[in-house]
């Protein structure tokens, strides 16, 4: 059975950081391209970003309102993927999901095979 679980969420004040972790068993994700996604209350699911295969051309992607301030990486050994947010906002609040899927969030063509359960992110002083 694939499972991906979401970790490292939580309080922090305007301006901190935060390291969030996607973990799965059951699939490698490396053979996936991994999206981050976020949805706040009342608001529709926003795709955050997205990082190709390991066996493609590495590309990412972030949305204008996180670039420059979200980083996605990956750590092939530990079979795991990251979301380092950094400078954080108060709109940044959301529940966060990593998936695992093809395509890309760029090009309006990410496809979901499996989902997290999510991890809370609340920005506040």
């Amino acid at each position: 059975q694939v499972q991906l679980v979401e970790s490292g969420g939580g309080l922090v004040q305007p301006g901190g950081s935060l390291r969030l972790s996607c973990a799965s068993s059951g699939i490698t994700l490396d053979f996936y391209a991994i999206g981050w996604f976020r949805q706040a209350p009342g608001k529709a699911r926003e795709g955050v970003s997205c990082i190709s295969r390991s066996d493609g051309d590495g590309s990412t992607y972030y949305a204008d309102s996180v670039k420059g301030r979200f980083t996605i990486s990956r750590d092939t050994a530990k079979n795991m993927v990251y979301l380092h947010l950094n400078n954080l906002k108060p709109e940044d609040t959301a529940e966060y999901y990593c998936a695992a899927g093809t395509g890309s969030i760029a090009y309006n063509d990410y496809t979901p095979y499996y989902w997290g359960q999510g991890t809370q992110v609340t920005v506040s002083s």
